[in-house]
Order: C-alpha cells, then structure tokens, then sequence
C-alpha cells in the first residue's frame, strides 16, 4: 500500500504514522491489490473550493473522497484521492462533544469506505457503510461514532 498524506495547513495534530495506521487497517479489511491513495488536510478555503467545485455546494465540508480506480499495468490500483477540512472536523468534534482523534480517524475510514465503492445515497447503502464503519473504528479501538455521548455513558 501506498499511502500519501499531505497537511497543507501544517496544524493537524494527528501524526501521519498514525493516519497510514488507519488507512491500512481500513484497506485491509477491503482488498489483497497493491492500492495507492492521498489525503490531504486542508483549511476551510481550500474545501470550500474543492465542494465548489466538484460537488457544486459553496462551503467547507469534513470530508471530500475523489475516487479514480486506475489500475497500473504492473502496477498499483489508484483508489483517488482524500481531502479532510481540518477546521470543521475540529468544529464537528467540538459541538459532537467527541475525541478529535476518533471523530479524524472516523473521517479518514469515511473517505476511505468512499473510494472503496460504498456510499449513503439510499438507506440500505448508508446501513452498510455505516456498519464497515463501525466495526473498523471498533477494531481501532475507537466507539461508535453514530452514538450519542449520552448513549456511550450509559
């Protein structure tokens, strides 16, 4: 696997080992093929361009996923590419009252699962990712990040 990861706003406190921990742990669970992907964390004008752009909403969101699925002759699989709105996940995580950490990893296997072919347009498919998701997040030791804090209390 080959993993790039870029913070082009240099305040990201997550450590890039541990992004690629998650993106291993995410693809391993998805495929054998030698695969390569980019994430990008970006500030508030870089993704609300980015959504502007390529999904025609003009704001900042937490996570875009640019799949490619270009496959190398002798080469790897290009899954695409991943940017991550380093403020509005901290807003997020803030107004969620969860972890930064775990709501970044929840993101980081989000935009993964979305280069992998899962998506939410429909009920059934939102259920499935939603549960690769969790299962995922649980096996990185992290909780359900679709409970309220009030359910994880109880």
């Amino acid at each position: 696997m080959i993993i790039e990861f870029d913070d082009a706003t240099g305040n990201c406190p997550i450590a890039s080992e541990q992004v690629i921990n998650w993106v291993h742990t995410v693809l391993a669970s998805e495929t054998d093929d030698t695969t390569e992907l980019a994430i990008r964390v970006v500030d508030a004008d870089e993704s609300r361009e980015l959504n502007r752009t390529f999904r025609g909403k003009d704001y900042p969101t937490n996570v875009l996923s640019f799949p490619a699925d270009i496959q190398i002759p002798d080469g790897p699989t290009i899954l695409g590419d991943i940017a991550i709105c380093l403020p509005v996940v901290e807003q997020e995580a803030q107004e969620q009252t969860k972890y930064f950490e775990h709501h970044f990893a929840h993101m980081v296997i989000h935009g993964c699962l979305h280069l992998m072919g899962y998506d939410h347009e429909n009920d059934q498919d939102a259920d499935e990712m939603e549960a690769k998701e969790i299962g995922i997040l649980a096996n990185l030791g992290y909780s359900n990040p679709y409970l309220s804090q009030e359910q994880k209390d109880t």
